[in-house]
């Protein structure tokens, strides 16, 4: 009985704890105010813009080449002979000047080639004359014994010796050929430069024996240089290149930069014409960039460097410059209007050129154009400004000053 007596007790206190425990959990609940309703705060998304400078803009054709010489030859003997004498500015990167002697054969045998070719004609000469004076006789003694008659006033051919005067004057002729050839060869012992230049390699020394035909030196000329841009058609649309996009005149001009020893280096140059063919197997146009005068100044535009190439094309009205990322698909950009909704804008896009668009016709003076990307935009949504980025600029100030 005592036991039983227990668990009614116990029964009875969780009994009672659980009564309370969900009288006390109503009553909170019936003293818990309702929830206010709040409405979601919409934020704007965050952009960067940066404001149209529409205006005239210089055409910039962009690319890069290998220097080549305008003139590269070989010089080879044209006689046999001994070297004699080698210039001292026959040396590879050796530089000289036209009509320079770069080396010299023994000219001895020939001097004396000429002295004899000069005798023989002197001998042709007096048996020219003999002839003449023994046909003259041979007139004088036909007239003399009346051997003239009716129309045959003059001799026949042999006795007027004819055929000995025409043997003499050829005999003439060919003495005096020799003694042109010989004297060629003389100045042939002396082998000069063609034009102003550099030598790439020399192939001689004093006391080398040289046939015909033996090289001496290869050289090239450094009047001019010459880059070959290769380029795009449509790039062509905005340049001058005579023969190919011209009739006549000149060419566009060109910046050709590079560096070299430490130092930014520019020269100046023209487009002068287009190889004959393109590029088969990249389908470009290669465009030739001359510059006159490349060894002018220290360093010089030399021969072998790789370079950029900046071709100044036509000039182009009201048009606006804007970074390629500000176009979106199909020509769209978007605009920030002064109510700070963004706007869609449909483009004409001329051309593209390293990571730039231009526009044309440009966008209105000082327009807001959005150079960020949105996940998802509408047209007249509203958005934020973050910060606006420098204009965007046409590149013609810097086009003309590397005109000038």
């Amino acid at each position: 009985m005592k036991i039983k007596s227990k668990r009614g007790l116990h029964v009875t206190i969780a009994a009672g704890c659980l009564i309370l425990g969900v009288l006390g959990m109503i009553g909170l609940i019936a003293a818990q105010k309702p929830l206010a309703e709040k409405p979601p705060e919409v934020v704007a998304p965050l952009v960067l813009v940066q404001k149209a400078n529409t205006g005239p803009h210089r055409a910039v054709v962009e690319g890069q080449g290998t220097v080549a010489a305008l003139r590269k030859s070989t010089l080879a003997a044209e006689i046999i002979g001994t070297v004699e004498r080698v210039s001292p500015n026959l040396l590879p990167g050796g530089m000289f000047k036209r009509g320079e002697v770069l080396a010299a054969i023994e000219p001895e045998d020939y001097r004396l080639d000429v002295i004899l070719r000069q005798n023989e004609v002197e001998q042709a000469q007096k048996n020219l004359q003999l002839a003449h004076e023994e046909a003259s006789v041979a007139r004088e003694e036909w007239k003399r014994l009346g051997l003239a008659k009716g129309d045959q006033q003059e001799p026949p051919p042999l006795v007027a010796k004819t055929p000995h005067l025409e043997a003499a004057q050829a005999a003439l002729d060919a003495a005096q050929a020799n003694l042109r050839k010989a004297r060629l060869n003389l100045e042939r012992t002396a082998i000069r430069a063609p034009f102003d230049g550099r030598v790439v390699t020399k192939n001689v020394d004093v006391g080398q024996y040289l046939a015909k035909g033996n090289p001496v030196a290869t050289i090239f000329s450094t009047e001019a240089a010459e880059i070959t841009v290769n380029l795009d058609d449509a790039e062509l649309a905005w340049i001058d290149v005579p023969g190919l996009t011209t009739k006549g005149g000149q060419g566009s001009p060109a910046r050709i930069t590079t560096d070299f020893g430490g130092r930014r280096m520019e020269w100046q140059g023209r487009v002068v014409r287009a190889e004959g063919e393109l590029d088969p197997r990249t389908r470009m146009v290669p465009v030739v960039v001359r510059v006159e005068k490349p060894y002018a100044h220290t360093p010089p535009l030399a021969v072998g460097m790789f370079v950029n190439v900046e071709i100044l094309g036509r000039m182009m009205e009201n048009v606006t410059v804007t970074p390629r990322g500000a176009v979106r698909e199909g020509g769209v950009l978007w605009l920030v209007d002064d109510q700070g909704r963004l706007r869609f804008h449909k483009a004409r896009v001329a051309r593209y050129f390293a990571d730039k668009a231009v526009l044309s016709p440009g966008l209105p003076q000082g327009a807001a154009m959005v150079t960020s990307k949105l996940g998802v935009v509408s047209d007249g949504m509203i958005v934020r400004v973050a910060a606006q980025g420098p204009k965007a600029a046409p590149a013609a100030p810097a086009a003309e000053k590397a005109h000038e």
